[in-house]
């Protein structure tokens, strides 16, 4: 990992720490956008061509209603886990759910906001270097809360064409209503055009890797009239730390999010105080233990370990980052909310590691990544709702407010508009106010 000294740092070092692995969606593009023209010519069998080839399995059915696959059989320890990070995500999640506005802007005209589902959504759960489960939980859970009709999950299948037992237990939980056997660009695509089988959606949410997240891309700027719900790269944390953070958790922390891929990035920034040698021999001897040591250590070439000087430097860093995951492991750590402005989800003090947020403790872990986090925020009950605005006149409220709204449809020389208002104010001329 890179070691930056803070005070050192000029503009082009900011912006060199600031800067992520770089995805070249040129080429990328190139590759994704005929995959999608073809499942929209072709459908159900484009998809299981694909499938076919990048996945080595052959499909007999693409997507299927989920009443119809076999209730999955898993480990009780593992059903009782999923059970309780599934009870926590409801919690969590439900508590979004926000009163209808209603304000009475002036006397007699009454304006209000009503939230609405959206009708059909996709998920997208990746089943690639990693099963994710936990994804579909994620997804599923707030989209169900939302009150939508169509829930698609897509995943890629098993050798044999299954789902993950997991993931199916997962999606039969909390209340998906089809399942589609892919992943992939091909499956995005089938998501967003709709096939024979596949129900179409109107929006398409989840993380997945460059080629899916290249097809949601091209997607939502196509005749699909689809949505999605953020940019996505390569998985990010942050960790602040001070010198009572004990170097092991701190190490921990930063290869959870290393193991992810090799495009992921982990950066530590140390207040004074903080060993960052023996942060650095911890990194190392714990990436040897990982399964995915080799992966960890190619994202690790890429992280780094900037050293500040302030709390007030260490927040700035952070601001200027906009990390994923932000690990605050840090005395009074409730201390730091009021300075920590572009962050998708915030880890506070010791005994909160980010692999919590990740699975159970209730808030969402589709989050923006690659700096998204100035400017969007992590999947939520919202996500999977729009907002519709009611206005309501009575007779004495367009009396009041009819003159101002003829005058401004005038300024703008729309006559229709301004007529709407006179005539219904039953003025001897609507062409003038006498």
């Amino acid at each position: 990992m890179k070691v930056y000294q803070a005070e050192r740092m000029d503009e082009a070092a900011l912006r060199e720490f600031a800067s992520r692995p770089r995805i070249d969606f040129t080429s990328i593009l190139g590759t994704v956008s005929p995959i999608v023209e073809d499942v929209r010519a072709r459908g159900d069998e484009a998809v299981k061509e694909y499938t076919a080839k990048f996945d080595r399995v052959q499909l007999d059915a693409v997507c299927v209603p989920i009443e119809e696959l076999p209730a999955p059989q898993l480990d009780p320890e593992a059903a009782a886990a999923f059970d309780l990070a599934y009870a926590n995500i409801r919690a969590f999640h439900a508590a979004q759910t926000a009163a209808p506005l209603e304000v009475e802007t002036m006397p007699g005209v009454r304006c209000r906001r009503l939230a609405r589902p959206i009708a059909a959504v996709g998920l997208y759960v990746p089943g690639g270097s990693a099963v994710l489960p936990s994804s579909a939980l994620m997804l599923s859970v707030p989209a169900a809360l939302a009150g939508c009709e169509t829930i698609v999950l897509a995943t890629p299948p098993r050798p044999d064409g299954s789902i993950t037992p997991e993931v199916l237990y997962c999606a039969r939980k909390a209340g998906v209503t089809h399942v589609l056997k892919a992943g992939g660009a091909q499956a995005v695509a089938a998501m967003a055009w709709g096939t024979a089988s596949c129900p179409k959606v109107d929006k398409i949410c989840g993380p997945g890797n460059q080629f899916v997240t290249a097809a949601k891309m091209v997607l939502q700027n196509s005749e699909a009239m689809v949505a999605i719900d953020m940019p996505a790269g390569p998985s990010e944390v942050m960790v602040i730390a001070d010198t009572g953070a004990d170097p092991v958790h701190i190490a921990i922390d930063l290869l959870s999010q290393a193991e992810h891929g090799p495009d992921s990035q982990a950066v530590l920034v140390a207040l004074p105080g903080v060993d960052v040698e023996a942060v650095q021999r911890e990194v190392e001897r714990q990436c040897d233990l990982l399964p995915r040591a080799e992966t960890t250590r190619r994202a690790l070439a890429h992280s780094s370990i900037v050293q500040v000087g302030s709390k007030e430097e260490a927040a700035a860093l952070s601001n200027k980052y906009a990390p994923e995951h932000l690990i605050v492991n840090c005395a009074d750590a409730e201390s730091w909310l009021p300075l920590l402005q572009h962050a998708g989800s915030v880890f506070l003090g010791r005994f909160t590691p980010e692999s919590v947020g990740d699975y159970a403790s209730g808030t969402n872990h589709t989050l923006p990544t690659y700096g998204y986090a100035r400017m969007y925020s992590g999947v939520g009950l919202d996500t999977f709702q729009k907002w519709m605005t009611v206005q309501e006149l009575s007779a004495q409220g367009l009396q009041a407010l009819g003159p101002a709204v003829a005058k401004l449809a005038e300024v703008e020389g729309l006559d229709a508009h301004r007529r709407a208002v006179t005539l219904r104010l039953g003025l001897s001329s609507p062409d003038k106010f006498d």
